[in-house]
């Protein structure tokens, strides 16, 4: 316990935060926040980062708790600020991501008469994260911190909000500022589950993975390589992946799950069990005219989050636990719970399995080689190309959302911070993410994979880039559209199709001049249009003082790759 004598909440807010590990905060202050402003003008120990909108501050202070794995600082000002960070809060809600989300409130005082700016930041904040509170007593700024930090840390992880008035931060008060606590981790699932699951997974036939981000909160990939390879299984992504959860070079991996029903159910059909660890079952982007799930198909489900599991179909066996902790368990029963034919199909199934990832890789490679020469650029072989260009260390930021197929395969990601992608689909965010990446892996080549259409919502964070001298890359995937809603509308097979006419889905008349935009907010920028120009422009990208953007045109078909 630390007693302050006559501190100001200002300045107990910042001993409170490095007490809870925060030395980066991100934010783009307004006049409820200037006390804070004030105390940061003495403080050594913070970085404060400025966005130029909350959004930004927000997808940037996301992209940090993700990647440096501790709990982020975003302070926002008041309704507006906390309204214009709503869609990159509900993505960070999705990712898990743990954030300490604050927002300045006029003085309690004054409040009654509903001044300008203000509303009931805690209610509107509620829905999207852990826990919600406002700060009413001084007294109390320190139990708050520290129960927030706490929460947004605690499994399943997540952002929380606290609503800081005025006079909290600016008056004095003798406070004791406690000291953090924390909710360990490892929880290990039930060991009478763990035994169920081991007996329905060692008589199945021909089991399928789904993994999901807990795999890679956890740090849990080499556990999850040693199940998949016990059991013979290829292993998916989850439809919405924000992280790497199985190393990308290991022939038992297979890309992301399509977030169709058909999509899945084709997938499923072809076998006789799901293994979902940590996986969400599922999120859908469109219904379908069947489920998901083929009808009594049994699951075996390990989740950190008790909402997830049997959320929405029944499973054989539902285990609450972590995985780092639980699948060293549930492999050992797995191999206990075989018999002598069991354990020798399971290893034919492993060669087999094997054999077919390599050859489906090889499909794909010569895919991306048969449309190498298209012009405008093809997707499928920009990524590809981006794959072998990339060093082998490269952390990869993904919000191409149509242009992207085949890109984790292509690119060289095994381990838990080598990838980041969206994962609660409110585009904009992967710009801003990449910057507090780069942030929390300074020592990593960062580079940035944004559509066009989804770079323009949060344009800014270029500057805060350029401001921090961030040495990263921008690749601009740029088909002068919203192409996803192109595929989207056509697959309703409505008007539009019929008369290829597509409102309101082209970015142009005139189009978005990203190397000037880019270029006037203090970034290097280049433009590329044959795939012929990326190997030089990546290299230089890469080797520059500060933060680059490369705009690569490619074609803005509508139609799948």
């Amino acid at each position: 316990m630390i007693s302050m004598p006559m501190m100001p909440g200002k300045t107990a807010l910042l001993e409170l935060l490095k007490q809870e590990g925060v030395r980066v905060m991100f934010g783009n202050p307004g006049t409820t926040e200037l006390p804070l402003m004030d105390a940061l003008a003495v403080e050594k120990d913070i970085r404060y980062v400025l966005a130029l909108q909350e959004a930004p501050a927000m997808g940037m202070a996301d992209g940090y708790a993700q990647a440096s794995g501790t709990c982020a600082m975003v302070n926002l000002h008041a309704a507006p600020g906390l309204g214009n960070a709503m869609g990159m809060l509900y993505d960070a809600q999705k990712a898990g991501a743990p954030i300490l989300v604050t927002a300045g409130q006029h003085e309690q005082r004054f409040n009654f008469t509903e001044p300008l700016l203000w509303t009931d930041l805690p209610r509107v904040a509620r829905p999207f994260v852990k826990w919600s509170e406002e700060v009413r007593r001084l007294e109390d700024l320190p139990r708050a911190i520290h129960r927030a930090v706490k929460t947004a840390l605690a499994p399943p992880m997540g952002p929380v909000f606290l609503s800081l008035p005025g006079d909290i931060l600016s008056d004095s008060a003798d406070l004791d500022l406690g000291a953090p606590s924390r909710v360990a981790l490892g929880i290990r699932g039930d060991a009478g589950a763990i035994a169920r699951a081991a007996a329905v997974i060692a008589k199945a036939k021909s089991p399928v993975i789904i993994a999901g981000d807990a795999v890679a909160q956890s740090n849990a990939l080499a556990e999850l390589v040693t199940l998949a390879e016990t059991l013979g299984a290829p292993v998916y992504d989850e439809g919405m992946a924000s992280r790497a959860m199985f190393p990308s070079s290991h022939p038992l991996y297979r890309g992301t799950v399509v977030r169709l029903p058909a999509a899945i159910h084709g997938m499923l059909s072809q076998h006789d069990l799901l293994v979902s660890i940590g996986g969400d079952l599922f999120t859908l982007s469109l219904p379908g005219d069947s489920e998901a799930m083929p009808e009594n198909f049994p699951v075996v489900h390990l989740d950190t989050d008790p909402w997830e599991l049997a959320k929405n179909y029944p499973e054989a066996v539902s285990i609450l636990g972590e995985p780092k902790a639980t699948l060293p368990e549930l492999t050992e029963a797995v191999v206990k719970a075989r018999s002598a034919a069991e354990s020798e199909a399971a290893a034919k199934r492993l060669v087999h399995v094997r054999a077919e990832g390599v050859a489906s890789l090889h499909k794909l490679h010569a895919m991306a080689d048969a449309v190498a020469e298209r012009h405008p650029i093809h997707p499928l072989a920009l990524m590809q190309t981006i794959g072998r260009l990339l060093p082998e260390d490269a952390v990869v930021i993904d919000e191409t959302v149509s242009s992207g197929t085949g890109l984790r395969r292509f690119l060289k990601s095994d381990d838990a911070q080598s990838f980041f992608g969206l994962r609660g689909g409110g585009i904009g965010w992967g710009l801003p993410a990449a910057i507090g990446v780069k942030l929390a892996l300074p020592d990593r080549p960062v580079v940035a994979l944004i559509g066009d259409g989804s770079a323009m919502y949060t344009i800014q964070g270029l500057w805060t880039a350029a401001h921090q001298k961030l040495r990263m890359v921008f690749v601009i995937i740029n088909n002068y559209s919203y192409r996803i809603l192109k595929q989207r509308t056509n697959a309703m097979k409505g008007l539009a199709a019929q008369a290829d006419n597509y409102v309101a889905m082209d970015l142009d008349k005139p189009r978005v001049d990203f190397v000037s935009v880019a270029q006037g907010l203090g970034l290097a920028a280049h433009k590329a249009t044959a795939l012929s120009d990326l190997g030089d422009l990546m290299e230089q990208a890469l080797a520059a003082d500060g933060p680059s953007l490369i705009d690569i045109e490619v074609d803005r078909s509508w139609k799948p790759v």
